[in-house]
């Protein structure tokens, strides 16, 4: 049963994430860290928290942190985009948005990769520290969709106040 349900899990994770390339393929680099309207926030630290949450809900929580995640993101870029940070508007203090697609791809391959790793046992295991939408891994990778989906929303705002057309 979670086997069927980790094959669905992973196609909106694969879904959700087409779709979000999809909203950022048109925008320029130098529009990366530009707020527009007072908007608090900006497509760089969206990226890259995308890429961190990828990251943290299909690894991280399903297998702790492993020495060579360090090669998909490092430990300085896992901070700058973690849950309750805030985007900063000085583009210096980040990578460039070519890095930032770099690691979302990164991160990307190598979570799809792993799943595939994991038994209907280990997904129904109880999450050592539970989250507020869900307990076990698998609610983790479910999660992982949903959570680029809302973020999704708020890119294709951010599109919108740049002056490019929806999408949908």
């Amino acid at each position: 049963m979670s086997r069927d349900q980790l094959n669905i899990a992973v196609s909106q994770i694969k879904f959700a994430r087409s779709y979000v390339l999809g909203l950022i393929d048109d925008i320029e680099d130098e529009l990366w860290f530009q707020s527009p309207s007072d908007c608090p926030t900006h497509l760089a630290w969206q990226i890259g928290h995308l890429a961190m949450a990828q990251y943290a809900l299909t690894m991280i929580r399903l297998r702790g942190k492993e020495p060579e995640d360090e090669d998909l993101m490092s430990k300085a870029f896992f901070r700058q985009f973690q849950k309750g940070t805030a985007p900063e508007f000085d583009a210096a203090k980040y990578p460039s948005p070519q890095e930032i697609r770099d690691t979302l791809e990164r991160v990307h391959d190598a979570s799809i990769s792993e799943l595939d790793r994991y038994d209907d046992q280990q997904l129904e295991e109880t999450l050592p520290e539970p989250h507020a939408v869900f307990n076990t891994k698998l609610g983790s990778v479910f999660f992982c969709s949903a959570h680029e989906m809302m973020h999704a929303g708020q890119i294709g705002l951010l599109r919108r106040m740049m002056g490019k057309s929806p999408l949908r």
